[in-house]
């Protein structure tokens, strides 16, 4: 099944009101669709996550300049020989970040043409299924001009309860007394049975959020989310010692070998790899080796449209629960819920949300068909 065609479709979108994260404001939504066509006729799609302000024609570039030349013949059955190949090529300049972050949206591609030929979902590729569902928090809460918070935040919450959510995370990072004086109000509106998590995006340095966690004991958040910068392995260390919610990060780490000195220092509680950007299945798989070698805890962050999501499903299908036990502690769904224009609509709808829980798709490939309609409606490249 050799690799006929591969193209980028740079979708966009902007947003009817703009929201506002610790590091500043996101104006549109973005993704990088690739699609790699194989002489039989298959296609399989594949994403690379753009973050709020990331410019999608980095990956893009990345893509059609570096990688297409090289995978252009090449059988799609040898998925993990292209993944390294193509690593190996912009491993001089582009060892983490964008160059990872282009390979993951290439990596989901095949193995999404793989899934498709053989008529299987992408999780039985890769070992199997422990779970067909998978527990879902609703991630949002960004901030928008002339808000009322945290009035606007607990009106949310509310909503996501209704809903039918039973977990939910935190957009902070917007000052420490004034985070403090949030996550405490909206904790106090859901109560103790709700899982209540905070994401800082990277926000604070060592004493501040020292500060934070040490306020914030009582409120018995699930984990505290990148409250220093990426680079900061030894003060999330740190951090590990002063609270007995967990410590997360991940987003930002790029690849195994970037995740084996995060391991090793014993820096986190929760690992976050992102598979359309932390190197797609077949590295991420490796990923979770690793983490599972140490016995730590692995939740993917998932922020993109509808194909990064079902990918991301079958993904989260195959990852143990850390141990095994009679009531194992089971990764979750990150499932965002804030503005975007195309994200279901380019797979058809094609999640099921339910009690909770978001079953997971059980078509062949990612599980899910994408809407060529939907492509070109967006499509800006």
């Amino acid at each position: 099944m050799k690799i006929k065609e591969v193209h980028v479709h740079v979708i966009q979108a902007p947003l009817e009101e703009p929201f506002c994260f610790s590091q500043g404001w996101v104006t549109c939504r973005s993704s990088v669709i690739v699609e790699v066509v194989c002489e039989n006729g298959i296609s399989g799609f594949g994403e690379c996550l753009c973050h709020g302000q990331q410019p999608p024609q980095i990956a893009q570039a990345f893509i059609e300049n570096c990688f297409a030349p090289e995978m252009i013949g090449r059988d799609c059955m040898d998925a993990e020989v292209i993944w390294e190949t193509l690593y190996n090529r912009s491993r001089p300049f582009g060892q983490q970040g964008a160059a990872v972050n282009a390979l993951s949206g290439v990596d989901i591609a095949i193995w999404d043409a793989i899934g498709k030929e053989l008529g299987k979902p992408v999780s039985k590729l890769l070992g199997g299924c422990f779970r067909d569902r998978v527990k879902a928090y609703a991630t949002g809460f960004y901030r928008k001009k002339g808000g009322q918070y945290p009035e606007d935040a607990i009106e949310e919450a509310r909503m996501h309860l209704k809903n039918g959510f039973r977990g939910m995370k935190l957009k902070t990072g917007f000052g420490v007394e004034e985070d403090i004086r949030y996550i405490r109000a909206v904790r106090e509106a859901v109560g103790f049975d709700t899982l209540l998590m905070a994401d800082f995006n990277c926000a604070y340095n060592l004493a501040a959020a020292r500060r934070i966690v040490l306020e914030l004991r009582d409120e018995k958040l699930e984990f505290f989310e990148e409250l220093l910068a990426p680079e900061d392995v030894g003060g999330y260390a740190a951090l590990r010692n002063l609270t007995s919610s967990y410590i997360a990060a991940g987003e930002n780490i790029f690849g195994k070998i970037a995740y084996k000195e995060w391991l090793k220092a014993g820096a986190l509680d929760i690992y976050q790899p992102d598979l359309c950007s932390s190197g797609g299945y077949t590295e991420c798989k490796k990923i979770a080796a690793l983490t599972q070698a140490w016995n730590a805890m692995l939740i993917p962050h998932v922020w993109g449209s509808g194909i990064g999501l079902a990918a991301s499903l079958q993904f989260l299908a195959t990852l143990p629960p850390a141990p095994l036990a009679l009531q194992p502690m089971e990764p979750m769904l990150e499932y965002d819920q804030s503005s975007h224009p195309f994200r279901l609509d380019l797979i058809h709808d094609g999640i099921v949300f339910e009690d909770g829980f978001v079953m997971v798709p059980d078509g062949p490939g990612n599980g899910v068909e994408v809407s060529r309609t939907v492509l070109e409606k967006y499509k800006i490249n």
